[in-house]
């Protein structure tokens, strides 16, 4: 099997399907998939900001484009995986895969933006230039 040419700043983190994912098809629903999308970005977040900066930035999704390939079953190990393509003006660009971990088939891909926001405000801000390096670099 080929394996993808991911970045060399790709985050990845393990997760496996519980029982209150599942839905009525006996799949895990296209709901959790969104969750686990933002949950991975926000891993990858707080793994690679520093720890005492991370309460001066607020991140929010401006969009979500998510394409479902095959369904994931309980108790699935699945593994997801991010990186950032581009950070422009206050929007980031984000990828996330979402893998079976036992045969690396690809489950789901989405690309969302996010918009980084002053916490004080809510209003969106500039992203700083030290950010690419944090989470373009590995973690």
């Amino acid at each position: 099997m080929d394996t993808p040419a991911y970045p060399a700043y790709r985050f990845t983190r393990l997760i496996t399907v519980q029982p209150e994912d599942i839905d009525e098809l006996n799949h895990a629903n296209n709901v959790r998939y969104v969750q686990w999308v933002q949950d991975t970005a926000g891993a990858h977040w707080h793994a690679a900001a520093p720890a005492a900066v991370q309460a001066q930035y607020v991140w929010v999704v401006r969009e979500h484009h998510i394409r479902y390939l095959h369904p994931a079953l309980l108790g699935d190990e699945l593994r997801c995986i991010t990186w950032v393509s581009s950070m422009e003006g206050v929007t980031s660009h984000r990828h996330v895969r979402i893998e079976r971990a036992r045969d690396g088939k690809l489950l789901c891909e989405a690309e969302t933006h996010w918009i980084l926001l002053q916490p004080d405000t809510m209003r969106p801000q500039r992203i700083p230039a030290e950010m690419a390096r944090w989470v373009q670099e590995p973690v």
